[in-house]
């Protein structure tokens, strides 16, 4: 695995517009009611099994609000599969992983996009919804693996590797994604590499995921060395000692673990294509080799399985949370916004990929 591979790093290489004002809508009661009990009583019925009855009268009063602030704002809330169970199960009009987001973002008719997610997901859905106001409920929701690289880094490469295809992993920003050919997710990355029929293709910045693809493909893969912070902290050895306490453990993997760990596990793919494994084979002990709170979003609807966790948390998906969500919505913040001549060229890198099989 690895050999049509080649690795390139930063040191190998030699505007926004104005936010649109919105009324503050009047602060709502967060107090712990009969009312609010009785309207919130479904929900929890969908996380019993992942959140504790005490922890309930503090997250309730904050989901009724945002239930219905989002009707006065005619809002959709996006949530990644990364999000906590209150707000994947209880908030959310959309749950998945990047690329589902990114296509609910074009399809959406709401006037306001919250993204419970990363401040890349919410540059996609600016870029696909330049009219639209977007709302990430905190700007510090960063990711480690798109700050791994730059628009400027992306030319310097186009320059040292003249003609050859630059394909861009949507973990990125939108001023990468302009200077690209074209993204793709972790579960299309292969279809949109193959896609150019070329010999060589550039696949950046996630040097996992590259290596990852060029296993499944004759193209010779370029990378760069970016990582995510949660997947590289995963290793072979590790697994293979929860294997041993846990017989029958099957290991569930996401491609962007280093190659060693894809190899020993049972099964690896994108967010959405490790719970649909999951959910179809239904095995009686799993361990997802992700975020963790993908297995509590799981566990929620398939309390059955007994899920063994590996607690690496992504401590800027965990700065999404109900109260700065609510906060979002009453106060219209933080808006996010792109330069429209970066937007143009980015949207159609993204558009691309959506749109790659017609």
């Amino acid at each position: 695995m690895g050999e049509n591979t080649t690795t390139v790093s930063r040191e190998d290489l030699v505007g926004t517009s104005a936010p649109r004002r919105h009324v503050e809508l009047p602060r709502p009661s967060l107090e712990y009611t009969d009312e609010v009990a009785a309207a919130t009583a479904h929900l929890y019925e969908k996380v019993r099994d992942v959140i504790p009855a005490i922890e309930w009268p503090v997250m309730a009063p904050y989901i009724k609000a945002i239930n219905e602030l989002k009707k006065q704002r005619n809002a959709v809330i996006l949530a990644h599969n990364y999000q906590t169970p209150e707000i994947f199960h209880c908030i959310a009009d959309f749950g998945g992983d990047s690329l589902q987001l990114a296509v609910e973002a074009g399809r959406s008719d709401a006037d306001v996009i919250v993204q419970c997610g990363v401040h890349f997901m919410a540059e996609t859905s600016k870029l696909l919804n330049p009219d639209k106001t977007v709302l990430i409920p905190d700007l510090r929701a960063g990711c480690s693996l798109a700050e791994s690289i730059t628009g400027a880094d992306v030319r310097l490469l186009r320059e040292r590797y003249p003609g050859v295809p630059i394909v861009t992993y949507v973990n990125t920003s939108a001023d990468v994604k302009a200077e690209s050919d074209i993204c793709c997710t972790s579960s299309n990355a292969v279809e949109v590499v193959e896609s150019f029929g070329a010999d060589t293709v550039l696949l950046i910045p996630d040097e996992y995921l590259a290596k990852n693809v060029a296993a499944q493909t004759d193209v010779k893969i370029l990378t760069w060395k970016g990582h995510c912070e949660v997947h590289e902290r995963f290793t072979a050895e590790e697994l293979e000692a929860y294997r041993d306490a846990n017989p029958g453990l099957e290991i569930v993997a996401h491609p962007e673990c280093p190659p060693e760990v894809v190899a020993i596990a049972d099964f690896t793919g994108s967010t959405s294509k490790m719970i649909d494994w999951v959910k179809d084979r239904k095995p009686a002990k799993a361990m997802l080799v992700t975020e963790c709170s993908m297995a509590s979003n799981i566990a929620a609807s398939a309390p059955e399985i007994n899920f063994v966790q590996p607690c690496n948390l992504c401590p800027h998906m965990k700065r999404i949370t109900l109260p700065r969500i609510l906060d979002s919505l009453v106060e219209m913040k933080e808006e996010v916004t792109v330069d429209p001549m970066v937007a143009e060229r980015a949207r159609r890198a993204v558009e691309r990929m959506i749109h790659l099989k017609s």
